[in-house]
This record gives structure tokens, sequence and C-alpha cells, in this order.
């Protein structure tokens, strides 16, 4: 079965260099017993070492059945020392957090094999155990755990079980126990090599080497062995009918879930820097597409494709003079610009305060006089009612429309229509309610009473000219040409030499709308990285929490090496728990963001939305952290030797 011709092993310990192995050579036949003796530093353990597969040889040839054991993979000799030898150790090496049986059913998740969990059971079984099947290690004795640790090196059926001073830690009872278990496992067939240091251990095996300064200086047969025939290669990888490499994912799972259970604080911890993180990402972005929607509304009230034609300043000989004193604007200068082929409404407008009166209520609000154009140019149809027509326009008739706060202070729950108010002491009807447009800034644009443009010019304000002049273009595309059409209009009716041609003033409404819209989206996105910001403090949290975790749990990770797992099984199980913990703190942390942002807007009446995309981006994000800072970790776990995983303090 083993072939060992010339192997020789020197440890590197500082500057020094220990030569632990010198010039070995051995064969072991299928189904002995084999006892490796020897004072400490003979070199007994790395020759069981290098036997079992956890270690390399640096010179020399070892061949198992026949094979070149150098010639095996990485992934070829962790298959070995799960599918062909069972290891059993003087420490025992079981995983606190599992259970007896979960215990030895490890080597079938590595061998993809945990379907046939029934197995572990068995093995359990059979090592004396049943009933202490679903006990942690800490509700067992020495004896028991290292039962165990047996049931878990048999579970996969290998050919050779290795033992590294399996009655070291146990006393000479459990010790009697462990020797009889073994010898029956060989008179069933299972070659053993055993380390050991006690003679009495030795003598129940049929043969004896004897080692001292890392060489061989006796080696003789004790009892006679049942030799079985010869192994063929092709028996010793055996390919056994299991699921997928992909199937393997739902045990990588449950792995780090149990280990993460394991140290609740410390996950908790973990996780609290990615569900703050994540929770001011959702609760900022709230916060800013929520102000951004607010905006938008209040913009759709100034209406699309609009031109306002305001009067401007003027400088004469140096001297600033009032907005209006040059250029003033009629409603005739409105008619005269219905004309232009480019416009599609116009709507003068005057504006002025006043006390409106009901009953015995009043209140002081904003008075606008328009013209019948003025819902459909400013997003401003009735809820309620009716907006006054052109004749009623003409006549200067005493009609009124009310914004939202003035129907509530004036009227309370009561439906206004047809309603007599006093408007500076004239009487008006009220024919149509607003539609809320709520605050812009310090402005509310529901204290409002429309009424015709003529009535608030002649009867009520007592103004001769409007205040600006409302235009709709028929299309987006004629914005500038209609600019230069309502120019060259005012400066021939009002007759403007060169210089006073800037003492009006034509603005785009969609050039304001844009200008605040992208200045809405920058405060957003700035609002979201800052956020961010902390979604990366968190990361790296978890980072140095994982790091210290592989430091940790070193031994754990040479035992899993030990019977089988491949550095990528390690490294995936790494990678789960990290991503696990910033998954959950992130769900978490989606939840308590959707609660501040609810806060905000019941307690201070801020506006917050909450959207898919801020959801999906976070947890995106989150998964991206838990990958990205999971990876160092993981890495570092899975390039970990057995052999010095487990020597590890």
């Amino acid at each position: 079965m083993i072939k060992v011709n010339n192997i020789s092993k020197t440890y590197q310990i500082g500057s020094v260099g220990v030569q632990a192995l010198r010039n070995v050579s051995l064969n072991i036949e299928s189904g002995e017993f084999v006892g490796i003796m020897g004072p400490s530093g003979s070199g007994k353990s790395t020759l069981l070492h290098i036997l079992g597969f956890l270690d390399r040889p640096d010179s020399g040839s070892y061949s198992f059945t026949d094979k070149e054991v150098s010639k095996y993979s990485d992934d070829e000799l962790a298959k070995l020392r799960n599918n062909t030898a069972g290891f059993i150790f003087q420490q025992f090496h079981l995983l606190s957090r599992l259970t007896a049986v979960q215990n030895a059913e490890l080597p079938l998740i590595y061998a993809g094999c945990r379907h046939l969990k029934e197995l572990a059971l068995e093995k359990i079984k059979e090592v004396g155990l049943e009933s202490r099947a679903l006990h942690l290690p800490t509700e067992l004795s020495g004896g028991e755990q290292q039962r165990v640790a047996i049931a878990r090196s048999l579970v996969n059926d290998p050919l050779i079980l290795f033992a590294d001073e399996p009655t070291g830690n146990l006393d000479t009872k459990n010790e009697e126990e462990i020797m009889s278990l073994l010898l029956k496992l060989n008179k069933q067939g299972k070659t053993i090599v055993m380390v050991t240091h006690e003679k009495e251990v030795a003598e129940h095996c049929t043969r004896i080497i004897y080692m001292r300064d890392g060489k061989i200086v006796s080696d003789e047969k004790t009892k006679p062995a049942q030799i079985k025939p010869a192994i063929s290669p092709a028996a010793v990888l055996p390919e056994k009918e299991c699921p997928s490499e992909g199937a393997k994912f739902g045990d990588h799972l449950r792995q780090a879930i149990q280990a993460l259970v394991s140290h609740k604080m410390r996950s908790i911890l973990s996780m609290l820097g990615i569900l703050i993180g994540v929770a001011a990402v959702i609760a900022m972005l709230a916060l800013g597409q929520g102000a951004k929607e607010s905006i938008e509304k209040s913009l759709a009230s100034l209406g699309s494709n609009l031109l306002m034609l305001t009067p401007g300043s003027h400088r004469a000989m140096g001297v600033a003079v009032e907005s209006g004193t040059v250029t003033r604007f009629t409603l005739q200068d409105a008619e005269a610009l219905t004309k232009l082929v480019e416009i599609k409404n116009v709507s003068p407008t005057v504006r002025g305060r006043a006390q409106a009166v009901y009953g015995d209520k009043n209140w002081n609000t904003q008075i606008m006089g328009t013209g019948i154009n003025y819902p459909t140019m400013r997003a401003s149809v009735p809820t309620v009612g009716r907006f006054f027509t052109g004749e009623e326009l003409q006549v200067r008739q005493k009609v009124a429309l009310v914004g939202a706060t003035v129907a509530k202070e004036l009227f309370d729950t009561a439906n206004p229509i047809g309603m007599t108010i006093k408007i500076n002491r004239i009487y008006f009807k009220v024919i149509g309610v607003l539609p809320t447009k709520g605050s812009t800034g310090w402005m509310n644009q529901d204290d409002v009473i429309v009424i015709p443009v003529t009535t608030a010019m002649y009867r009520v304000l007592g103004k001769e000219y409007v205040d600006y002049i409302d235009l709709e273009v028929k299309n987006a595309s004629l914005m500038d040409a209609a600019q230069e059409s309502i120019k060259d209009l005012v400066v021939q009716r009002h007759r403007l030499s060169k210089e006073k041609e800037g003492s009006f003033e034509i603005r785009n409404m969609n050039d304001i709308q844009q200008t605040v819209q992208s200045t809405t989206k920058t405060m957003t996105m700035l609002l979201g990285s800052i956020a961010a910001i902390s979604l990366l403090v968190g990361g790296i949290g978890i980072m140095n929490i994982m790091l210290v975790s592989v430091r940790e749990r070193v031994k754990e990770i040479g035992l899993r090496k030990a019977i089988g797992a491949r550095s990528r099984d390690i490294m995936t199980q790494f990678l789960i728990e990290a991503v696990v913990m910033t998954v959950t703190g992130g769900v978490i942390g989606i939840a308590v963001g959707a609660g501040i942002a609810f806060t905000l807007s019941a307690v201070a009446s801020w506006t917050t939305k909450i959207t898919l995309s801020s959801v999906i981006m976070a947890t995106t994000f989150s998964i991206a952290v838990g990958v990205g800072f999971g990876l160092l970790p993981a890495r570092q776990a899975a390039k970990l030797d057995p052999i010095e995983a487990l020597r590890y303090e």
C-alpha cells in the first residue's frame, strides 16, 4: 500500500533549519497495524503527517498504491484525505458548535455526500455513542470525544487510518476502550498507522517502528498480520454518487450560519456597520427623492414651454431706475403677442394683496388677476367648479377661484362653490377651487384668489398696467425663435432705442426648471454618496472582524482541510459568512432606513419617498461589500497549510 524511499523533511524555525526526517524508507502492506514510537523530536509525527497526505517531503519518493504522491494536485490530495485516509488526532479537534453526529458527518459534506448523512449516525452507533449522538463536545468525556473523532474518520469508509497519539489525553479505562475499538477495526481489514509514546499501547500493534533523530532505528513485526491483496490505483480516488459542486452551496451556507450564530455578539457588531450604512443610504435617498418630487410638483405648476415677459430695471445716466419705469405692459400688448406664429396662448397677470371676508371670518391673501388661458398654461384647472369665461373677463365680472388655504381659512369644511365673499369690500361669487400646489420656499401657492385680470385692474387693485405676461410657445424647439419675435414686437410697439432694449426681460421657465432639477439631482447624489461612506466603513469593519475570525479559527480550518476540504471550500465558506452578515445587515438596514424616512415624514413633515431602485442599490452594494471585503480574509483562510493550522497556538 505504501512505499517510502529516502524521504527527508526540514522545518525552518526562524533562521535555523531543523531536519525532522533523514532519508527515511519503509513499506506498509494493506491490513497492517503499524505503531511508530520514539522520543519527542524523533520525527514520528512528521512521518505520520506525510504518510497521511497532510504534508509533503522535501526530497525522496512516496508512492501510495503504486502512484507517486508528489504527482497529485492539492485538490487530489484533499480528496485522498477525504475518501482514502481517515485521521484520528490526539486533541480530538471537534467543532464545539456541532453535535457528535454533525462532527462525524463533516467529511461527507466535503465529499459532496451530505445526503448520505445516515452513515454518520451509523458510525456513531458503531463506536457506542448512539445515546450521545446529539450532544455537543463540551457535554462529552474525553473518551467519548475520541470516539466521535474515530467515527468521523470512518464515515467515508477509508482504506487506511492514521492515528496521532489517539490515547494520549485519555485515562487508562478510556485508553483500553479506544485501543479495543482500533483493534476491532484492524480485524475488519482497516490498515492502521499509529504514533504513540506508550509501550502498552504499542503492544497491540502487529508491527512497531522505532525512530530517533529523524531516522528509523528499528522495525520489527510483533504479531502476524492478515495481509490483504494489493489495492489498485483506480480504487484510491473512488467516485461516489454525489451531487454536483453547485449542490454544495447549501452545505456551505449552513456551515457559515452555524459559525455566525456561535459568535452572536461578534456577528451583531459586524452587521451593525452595514446596517447603519444601508439605513443611511435608504433614508438619505428617500429624503432626496421626496424633495425632488416635491420640487417637480411645484415646477409643474409653472407649466411647460413657458416664457414670462416682465418689465426690467434700466439705468439712465448711470442711475438705476425702478422696474417698469421705461417699459410697462398693457392688455393691448398681450393681445398683440397672441398674433405671433410661435405663440399658442397668452395670459396677462396682475398681483396684489387684499383682505378677503366671509361671514365672521377674514383672511389676508394674494389676489391674482389672470386671463382665461391661465388654467391650462399654469396647470391650474379647478378641482371643483369652473374657471371664468372670456365673456366674464370682458365685462369685468366679479367672480373668483380660491386656493386650498383660502378655502380652509374662510369656509373650513363647507363647500365654497356659490358662496359670496368680499375682497376689499367688493362682493365676489366663488365659482371654483384651485388645485393644491403646496409651498415653494416661503411662498404658499395655495394662499391665493384668482379673478379676471380686467376685474383685478379696474375694480380691486386700481392698476393700469399688468405685472407680467405669460406666453406659451407651441413647441419647445421654437423657444429661441419665440424670444426673438417677442423682443422685436416689444421694441417695435414701445419704440425702444438700442440702449433701452434692456428695460424688459423674457424669462425662460424651462431653463429655470432644468436648473432646479439639476440642482436637486446633484443634492440627492451628494446625500447618497455621503451615506455610502458609512457603508464603506461598515465593510472595513467586517473585513477586520473576518480577519480576526480567521485567526481565531486557524485550528478549525486545519481540521477541515485535514478531513478533505479544498482551498476553494474554505474560501467559499468564509465568503458566504461575510455575505450573510452584510445581506442580513442590509435587509435590517433597509427596514430601519424606511422607518427613519417615515418618521421624518410624519414628525418633521418632510416629503420622503423610498424607491425600488434605492432598495436594489443598497442591497447590491451591501452584497458587493461582503464579497469585496470578505475576499481577503477568505483567501488568507484558504491558503493556510493544514499541518501549520493544526499546530497553531
